[in-house]
């Protein structure tokens, strides 16, 4: 009766060791899944902002008929250009949009 409780404590001990070491990997595993998908979001948003940047550069490009000097980091060395290219921007959307509205 006494070798049967500590077969069973051992037993015990074993499973508990067992179910410590699959938690801890599992647990390891969803932190290191986390991570990437965190890291990979981060990419995926940096990458759609300065696809969206370039987008909006070339657009303002297009619709100023004029180059605008960028610098490394894609701002605008004069503001005021920028701002006037903005003006003419809207100014134009204004235009299409009264156009449309006239030819409902």
């Amino acid at each position: 009766m006494l070798h049967a409780f500590f077969i069973g404590r051992a037993l015990a001990e074993a499973a508990g060791d067992q179910v410590e070491r699959l938690m801890t990997n599992a647990l390891s595993s969803l932190g290191k899944f986390d991570a990437e998908q965190r890291e990979n979001l981060r990419q995926f948003t940096e990458e759609v902002l300065a696809r969206a940047q370039q987008a909006e550069a070339a657009a303002a490009q297009e619709t100023a008929g004029t180059s605008t000097t960028v610098v490394g980091d894609g701002q605008a060395q004069d503001l005021q250009q920028t701002i006037d290219l903005l003006r003419a921007e809207i100014a134009q959307v204004r235009v299409a949009l009264q156009q449309y509205r006239a030819s409902l």
